[in-house]
């Protein structure tokens, strides 16, 4: 188990680039699976999650090149579809959340696709439902073995249909397009999920030939077509990413310039840090945040009532910034209500702030309270252990403002999502290291 040694209450300066989003990236890979072409795509994270997908699609038979950091070039003109029954992808499939989105392009090009329960993160539930539900209307049929926790869908063909979503799943609506691009007739998906993310899928899938309308909106039109052809594609910068970076400038009271953020993709996530006080100024596509001597003040709502940060389907505010919102919140003058809708869990993390002396009430296991300290007190160094990606990273900007030298056990979890983040951190001065 990885271990982080982290000297707080140092002041940052300097720039930092966000790598390329991972929630896109386990979509974006996926995708390649659809055409027998060759698919170029650049700015991939160099994460735990991504290269255990790359390593997946090897192991299917994609030949995958390097070309220099970041980018790769994948062709899946012979896949090895007997791998998807061995133990093999039994035992790889598990260890990775994403792997999910391997099944619709699969199903699509196949007419079939497998999965095992797939592991991940302790954040609470994350239903397949949408993704299987999704599929059986465009004709697959289900199958799922008990003892083995595996699932499977399979099809002749794959027709065309209406389809309303029960939730707006990000992943549940990129693999159903992903399958629905191959299929007979017109697909309709209403409630689809319209993140970032999902519109960068569409639009690589609209230039490797597919017939996508309605991308940005809740409602996809896809006209179904035979073939799909290969592309060249580059991912958005992580906006998760880019919320850390300007969360841990405004604790650490530092200058600091995020650049190439892809301004307009970044939803609600500056709006918000205004509204937590944090000056968030736009220089062309980077932003920068400047010292805030003086700290930062939470705003009330016009009517004097207490502000509330709640997460929503996009364009609302993304669940994933959340944990690293609340603490940004500890400390700012002022109060502010965090409501965590999506995630059951993931406020649990709140435990580890208490001993470092913030003040945050959990009030049930979705809602928490924090009163800021103004800095008046800091936080106090401590030793921790990271329970998933965001909460890790919450923990160690935490830390980073924090008096004194603390621990953070289990960071193969921040690894998970962050690429080389304690060589960035340095870069920036921050004092922190690995062992």
């Amino acid at each position: 188990m990885g271990t982080f040694k982290i000297e707080g209450g140092h002041q940052l300066s300097g720039e930092i680039t966000p790598q390329g989003a991972k929630n896109e990236a386990l979509q974006i890979l996926c995708a390649v699976l659809l055409t027998d072409e060759k698919v170029t795509i650049n700015n991939i994270p160099d994460i735990v999650d991504v290269n255990k997908l790359i390593s997946l699609l090897e192991d299917l038979g994609v030949k995958i090149q390097k070309k220099g950091k970041g980018s790769y070039t994948f062709k899946a003109d012979d896949v090895n579809m007997d791998y998807l029954q061995s133990d093999q992808f039994k035992e790889d499939g598990r260890g990775l959340r994403g792997s999910i989105m391997l099944v619709g392009p699969l199903l699509a090009r196949f007419g079939k696709g497998y999965i095992p329960k797939p592991g991940g993160d302790k954040i609470g539930r994350r239903r397949l439902d949408t993704h299987f539900e999704g599929f059986i209307k465009l004709g697959a049929k289900f199958r799922y073995n008990k003892e083995e926790y595996f699932y499977g869908v399979e099809a002749e063909k794959l027709i065309g249909t209406y389809m309303l979503l029960d939730e707006a799943s990000v992943t549940g609506t990129a693999n159903i397009v992903m399958a629905a691009v191959l299929a007979e007739g017109q697909t309709t998906i209403y409630n689809a999920a319209c993140e970032p993310y999902l519109q960068q899928l569409c639009k690589m899938l609209n230039r490797m030939g597919a017939k996508i309308s309605g991308v940005g909106s809740n409602l996809l039109v896809i006209d179904g077509v035979d073939k799909l052809g290969g592309t060249e594609h580059r991912m958005l910068p992580d906006m998760i990413e880019i919320g850390s970076w300007i969360g841990l400038a405004a604790m650490t009271k530092s200058e600091l310039t995020i650049k190439d953020v892809s301004w307009d993709d970044l939803g609600q996530i500056p709006t918000v840090y205004r509204k937590l006080g944090i000056t968030v100024e736009r220089r062309g596509e980077d932003i920068f945040i400047p010292i805030h001597k003086d700290g930062y003040e939470i705003q009330n709502y016009i009517d004097g009532s207490i502000l509330t940060i709640a997460d929503a389907p996009w364009p609302g505010l993304t669940p994933d910034i959340l944990s690293i919102m609340l603490v940004v919140a500890t400390q700012a003058r002022g109060e502010v209500l965090i409501h965590q809708k999506m995630f059951e869990s993931r406020l649990f993390f709140v435990d580890k702030l208490l001993d470092m002396g913030a003040k945050v009430i959990l009030c049930d296991p979705h809602r928490a309270t924090v009163i800021g300290h103004d800095f008046k007190s800091t936080l106090k160094a401590t030793t921790m252990t990271s329970p998933d990606i965001r909460a890790g990273v919450s923990l160690l900007i935490a830390a980073l403002s924090a008096k004194g030298t603390s621990t953070i056990h289990n960071i193969e979890q921040i690894d998970r999502g962050y690429e080389n983040i304690d060589e960035r951190l340095r870069a920036i001065g921050a004092k922190i290291t690995r062992s």
